[in-house]
């Protein structure tokens, strides 16, 4: 985002010669401007679409599986009618979108059929493509702080959750990387102890974003982790803090636990901390995403979805199903192995990805 100079004309001093007053601009240095202006707007729409072809290639496993299934289940109709959308609802489950999304989709889809009367195939890849946009979540990102909501003042502390191989500590050296990028002073907290190879990795990661990292031995608390990191970034003037957690059997109690405890102890260094509870799920896992959803969300207040590795499977329906589901904005979605390809989710990005390049407004 630029920032724009106002200039306020002033009068001329008497005696003084004619001519261009301060803040106006001749017509060489408008027409500069004006080249200027446009050359950053073409820089912007290169980059745009730069973004649009990588996501495009990201998700081109799902959008094959999909439209190969769609084609199959409209072939040699004109209508849609009931046998289309049965297929229609096999088709969408097969890719992993869920039975309560699907239904959701199957009767909207069902009742502007019903009220428009004839519909051919085309129009029904177009419904679809709408009413996919309408159910995914706003990530409510800022460009400017890659996705976060932070604040000048205070930390903006993010405490990231998931599975052992969901893609967490990657996430976070890359998310790092992205804010450090954007001029932002980053703290990394170390709080997944259980394992040694966990915090070494973390380091490099931190090391290649230029973070900070708190760390403490192989087996120390969690929450004394979380509790130094977070005293070291309020006292060091830091943007943002991410505080790592080991990979939570989703189906552990005891562990579960745990995070309440990070929660309650980092509250007392800064109140409302943390600002944010990031989930990573593994895209590619289609519907165990589900279900470690489901049991995080029960566990902890999770804020916010970070889908990953979706660039490696045909499961990419798994991000409409989950983020319909659960209510919880999609943050982020990992297109690839590069640094720079975990993306801001952006859900008209998304849907053009998958169901092509039709323009279609904002909401």
């Amino acid at each position: 985002m630029g920032f724009f100079d106002i200039f306020k004309k002033k009068p001329a001093a008497a005696g003084a010669e004619t001519g261009p007053q301060a803040g106006e601009q001749t017509g060489s240095q408008a027409a500069a401007a004006a080249g200027g202006s446009a050359s950053s707007d073409t820089a912007a729409a290169a980059a745009d679409e730069r973004g649009q072809q990588e996501l495009n290639a990201g998700l081109e496993r799902t959008k094959t599986g999909l439209f190969a299934r769609l084609a199959r289940a409209v072939a040699g109709r004109s209508t849609i009618d009931a046998e289309v959308l049965d297929n229609l609802e096999e088709v969408l489950v097969g890719s992993d979108v869920g039975v309560e999304t699907t239904v959701k989709i199957i009767e909207r889809i069902e009742a502007r059929a019903a009220r428009d009367k004839y519909m051919n195939a085309s129009e029904l890849q177009r419904m679809l493509r709408e009413e996919v946009a309408a159910l995914l979540e706003e990530a409510h990102a800022t460009e400017g702080n890659y996705g976060l909501d932070a604040a000048p003042g205070e930390p903006y502390v993010v405490m990231v959750v998931g599975v052992n191989g969901a893609g967490k500590t990657t996430t976070i050296g890359k998310l790092a990387a992205q804010l450090v990028k954007a001029g932002r002073k980053v703290w990394i907290g170390a709080a997944d102890t259980f394992r040694a190879a966990a915090i070494d990795q973390l380091q490099v990661w931190a090391d290649r974003a230029g973070a900070t990292m708190i760390r403490q031995e192989m087996g120390s608390d969690p929450a004394s982790v979380a509790f130094d990191t977070l005293q070291s970034a309020r006292a060091n003037g830091a943007d943002v803090v991410l505080i790592d957690t080991a990979g939570r059997l989703h189906n552990k109690v005891g562990l579960m636990n745990e995070l309440t405890k990070i929660r309650n102890v980092m509250a007392k260094v800064i109140p409302n901390a943390p600002h944010e509870v990031m989930l990573v799920l593994d895209g590619s896992t289609g519907q165990n995403a589900f279900e470690q959803a489901r049991q995080f969300t029960q566990a902890t207040q999770v804020t916010s979805l970070v889908i990953t590795k979706l660039d490696g499977t045909a499961k990419g329906g798994v991000v409409i199903g989950i983020s319909d589901r659960f209510h919880i904005p999609v943050r982020y979605i990992g297109i690839g192995e590069g640094i720079d390809q975990l993306r801001i989710f952006d859900r008209h990005s998304f849907v053009r990805a998958l169901f092509g390049e039709e323009d279609h407004e904002k909401d």
